[in-house]
């Protein structure tokens, strides 16, 4: 009698939490853009029976929280035992004291279909502005054979066989730079925030891993904590086609239109158009045109300011020739051109070597098209005297 009484005073407690945030105002923390996985990206064995503790840097904090798991891109069921969130220590160690589990419709179990997604329970959560939060799932019998991840995680999430609780070490777990199902992190805030879609650059290429480093990481702090910074940036990805993953004319909405209170979209994109389709690169310009107006025409459908980042230099790199520079010149020229915006990050200004303007300044990359940590410091501090 004793433990149903308990059962139903946790389940009251939870149905409480959920009644009283119906009406609340829930904003983005954290978001990634989940991807199909391929066979080189997944863990050496199955997901199956086995736990995952990934680290994710979030930008606004809040008393209450709720996060989405995916499986939209697998074919498969994906069952998971149980979601515990805590404050993280040092690599994969947390706090034990600071562990709660996340529940599904007042459960701490759940399957989530094949191309589906949910979103947990609201949970009272402590979460801090800027902080690191750690995230274990506990797998069951049934995973897909190609799990919905985000292969460009930038920190290493941790594998064990069996199932975890707050008190278990990972000794000998299998380290992958991937995340796996995890999706966005929303808290009840009342708090601006950006949504910024991109490839590589804004994914993080270059940034030390583990580090938190990005370019929008780096945004981030320089609003401290006081706006949401959703990073939907997938590397190699491409704006019409080619590139991977789905191309971001088609993922924009999903992706970035649809994530939870978004004041402000950002599309920085382009580069892997140009520089993977190395013919007619007029037609290139036409359809990323093309695309770019129709990515802004819908979010101001949809009630947000939009702001375009021009595209920065890659002479010397592999995609460096006359015709995709000329392109991309084309390209930077509409955008500060474009009436239709709320404002430019113009990133080339920033970014260009003064004396070879189609190329970055060597002390910001280390291969002529990622920036390394201290180009995406300067893009961060730069990019948040724009988004005002």
């Amino acid at each position: 009698m004793k433990h149903i009484i308990i059962s139903t005073i946790v389940l009251l407690a939870t149905l409480s939490i959920n009644a009283q945030q119906n009406d609340a105002k829930w904003t983005g923390t954290w978001a990634t853009a989940v991807e199909w996985t391929g066979p080189g990206d997944m863990p050496k064995e199955s997901l199956s029976n086995r736990s995952l503790r990934e680290i994710v840097h979030v930008s606004i904090g809040g008393t209450t929280l709720r996060m989405q798991l995916s499986n939209i891109h697998s074919k498969e069921p994906v069952e998971i035992k149980s979601v515990f969130i805590a404050n993280p220590t040092d690599s994969s160690d947390i706090d034990v004291k600071s562990a709660k589990y996340l529940t599904f419709n007042g459960k701490k179990s759940v399957t989530i279909a094949a191309g589906e997604a949910i979103f947990s329970d609201a949970l009272n959560f402590n979460l801090t502005p800027l902080q690191r939060l750690s995230i274990t799932i506990n797998y069951g019998n049934t995973t897909p054979v190609n799990a919905s991840s985000h292969r460009g995680s930038r920190t290493t999430s941790y594998i064990i066989k069996g199932e975890a609780k707050p008190k278990t070490k990972f000794v000998d777990a299998e380290k992958l730079d991937h995340w796996y199902n995890i999706s966005c992190i929303d808290v009840v805030a009342e708090k601006p925030c950006i949504a910024i879609i991109g490839n590589s650059i804004t994914d993080g290429r270059g940034s030390t891993t583990n580090l938190q480093n990005r370019w929008t990481d780096f945004l981030a702090e320089a609003k401290e904590g006081n706006e949401g910074i959703l990073n939907l940036g997938i590397g190699g990805n491409a704006v019409v086609f080619g590139g991977i993953s789905e191309p971001a004319i088609k993922r924009f909405k999903r992706d970035v239109l649809e994530q939870t209170g978004v004041t402000t979209v950002v599309i920085f994109e382009g580069v892997n158009d140009i520089g993977g389709q190395r013919p007619n690169h007029q037609a290139i310009v036409k359809s990323l045109i093309d695309a770019y107006t129709t990515m802004i025409n819908e979010a101001k459908e949809a009630g947000k300011r939009v702001y375009m980042a021009t595209i920065t230099p890659f002479g010397k790199s592999f995609y460096a020739n006359h015709f995709a520079e000329a392109a991309r010149l084309t390209l930077n020229d509409w955008i500060r051109e474009n009436k239709e915006l709320d404002g430019v990050i113009d990133f080339d200004e920033l970014m260009r070597d003064p004396a070879n303007p189609s190329q970055l300044q060597e002390k910001y990359s280390d291969d002529w098209l990622h920036c390394s940590p201290a180009g995406y410091e300067a893009m961060g501090i730069y990019a948040a005297t724009i988004l005002k």
